[in-house]
């Protein structure tokens, strides 16, 4: 015969530790509040977590190579058991680098996929910032994300560069020889800088302890806190979507953070990283094995860095050897006017956000994404960027592809060199002119609907194609964006006749509104009462 107790049962024991941890931390109110944030779907979007991923990969597997890598240019001689590389005399750091590779268990492949996932850590980025910038993402109140984004590429760019010159290899080593070479052409700091971060006349004895300090600390703490802070401020903002019914400047229209797109993260970063681990285990990258280790009389023949630092060495290379002497110095022109036209081009990136907020004079907050057709000039001036940043790249390569076509590299460089200022011209012009011829068979598509591919034949024998209406949600899609009106600078007298004195700064702003939204730059989206006019019959078959 049973017995009924009185007894409060206790609380399941996970239970009763969230109850412990929320009592102290509010843990659960911060929860409510945050995990049930609705994200947009779109394909997209998943670039910037690829990005995400591969730097948490990175993180994860330079932990497991710094057990085993020694940063010193202490000099040995080899006796491990890669036997081509025995009885030569190389640094620790170059040593320890192939114990990694043929003693560690596993250390080889660890290896490839932090060099294979920093790669596409940078590649990921730059075609995440590429979808932000054509899509008008960046407009308000994302220009500070902006700018932490553009950060954490510069920075990842730098880290990656550090990163592959710690083998201390022929290839590192020849890299870092161009790099030293661009610090000296300096002028006034180049030299200080130089012998800041060699510890004296090059190649020094701390070049190897200095970029291993700044590789595994300086930089990955700085952009682990630019991560942190660009995740915090999406969270705060809301995530950006593309219009559609429903979809306002107020809502977000898509799918809860948990359970549903936790488990989507989720499987995309074991997909990432699965993919990463595949290419590293299938493609070699950065044999150091191959190349010996680095000496300052030698050069690796067809020596390239990696695809990122490829626009900056492109610019180099094709830059004439000018040099001028100025107050008894020598100015090596050849290589400091392409370092400063390298800043240049990457500050311009940076500020555009501000400049096109400038330009328009709009200062509203933004949350429904552009299509980049409907913004011709802002996505003809990345696409003739994205060009200019091609063509160096392939002017860094300019030995490479003399070697592999048996062509001229004089004629090479020369192509380059005119290129460079044809190429982005010309993909502005035809960027911008595909962009219009979009709008217009958009505007088409709204007033004669779509293309059904049925002939029909007319009772006085003419044939004619049928057209589908479109539905609401398309023609919200096809009509959903904004249209600026081009600055005005306003009359030159105001209201008594008083000469009103107007600014350098407005005449600008004018002429760049007017090339951005003028006439002949944004074809006018179709009224309603032209929509009810076609729709209503008069005129049409």
């Amino acid at each position: 015969m049973s017995t009924v107790t009185d007894e409060k049962r206790k609380a399941p024991a996970g239970e009763r530790v969230a109850d412990w941890a929320d009592g102290r931390l509010g843990i659960y109110s911060l929860a409510k509040a945050n995990m049930r944030k609705i994200f947009p779907d779109h394909w997209s979007f998943m670039l910037g977590e690829i990005a995400l991923y591969s730097f948490i990969i990175i993180i994860l597997t330079g932990v497991y190579l710094t057990l085993f890598f020694h940063p010193s240019m202490n000099e040995i001689v080899y006796h491990g058991s890669y036997v081509p590389m025995q009885g030569i005399r190389m640094t620790e750091a170059y040593a320890s680098t192939l114990e990694i590779s043929f003693d560690v268990r596993g250390g080889l492949l660890i290896r490839q996929i932090h060099h294979w996932a920093a790669l596409i850590f940078l590649a990921a980025m730059f075609v995440h910032m590429m979808r932000v910038f054509f899509t008008g993402a960046f407009r308000k109140p994302r220009e500070i994300n902006w700018l932490f984004g553009f950060l954490l590429f510069v920075l990842g760019m730098f880290t990656g560069f550090t990163g592959y010159s710690l083998p201390d290899d022929l290839l590192s080593g020849t890299g870092v020889r161009f790099t030293q070479g661009a610090i000296l052409a300096t002028p006034v700091v180049g030299t200080y800088i130089s012998f800041f971060l060699f510890g004296g006349e090059f190649p020094g004895h701390d070049m190897v302890a200095r970029f291993y300090s700044i590789h595994i600390l300086l930089l990955p703490g700085i952009m682990l806190g630019l991560v942190v802070a660009h995740l915090i401020l999406v969270f705060y903002h809301k995530h950006t979507q593309f219009a559609g019914p429903g979809r306002t400047n107020k809502n977000v229209v898509g799918m809860p953070l948990l359970p549903v797109y936790m488990a989507k993260a989720g499987g995309f970063f074991f997909l990432v990283f699965g993919v990463i681990a595949a290419i590293s285990g299938l493609f070699t990258i950065n044999p150091v094995w191959a190349l010996g280790p680095y000496r300052p009389d030698q050069v690796s023949t067809g020596a390239q860095p990696d695809w990122y630092m490829g626009f900056a060495e492109g610019l180099v290379r094709v830059m004439p050897g000018w040099e001028i002497n100025f107050w008894g110095h020598t100015l090596a022109l050849g290589v400091f006017i392409p370092l400063v036209l390298f800043g240049l081009v990457l500050v311009a990136l940076a500020v555009y956000p501000f400049i096109e907020s400038w330009v328009t004079g709009d200062k509203r907050e933004h949350h429904i994404l552009d299509r980049p057709r409907n913004a011709p000039t802002r996505t003809a001036l990345g696409v003739a960027w994205i060009t200019g940043y091609v063509i160096m790249l392939l002017g860094g390569g300019n030995d490479i592809f003399a070697t592999h076509f048996h062509l001229s590299i004089n004629s090479i460089t020369w192509f380059v060199r005119i290129s460079y200022f044809v190429g982005p011209v010309l993909a502005f012009i035809i960027t911008r002119r595909i962009c219009l011829g979009l709008q217009r068979r958009d505007k088409d598509k709204v007033l004669h609907g779509r293309e059904s591919g049925i002939i029909k034949r007319l009772p006085h024998g003419e044939f004619v194609e049928v057209h589908e209406p479109l539905s609401q949600q398309q023609l919200h899609s096809l009509t959903a964006h904004e249209q600026y009106a081009p600055a005005e600078i306003g009359p030159s007298v105001d209201e008594n006749g008083v000469e009103r004195k107007v600014t350098r700064g407005q005449k600008l702003r004018a002429k760049l509104s007017k090339g951005y939204y003028g006439e002949g730059n944004q074809i006018p989206k179709p009224t309603a009462d032209e929509y009810k006019e076609i729709t209503s019959g008069h005129g049409h078959h």
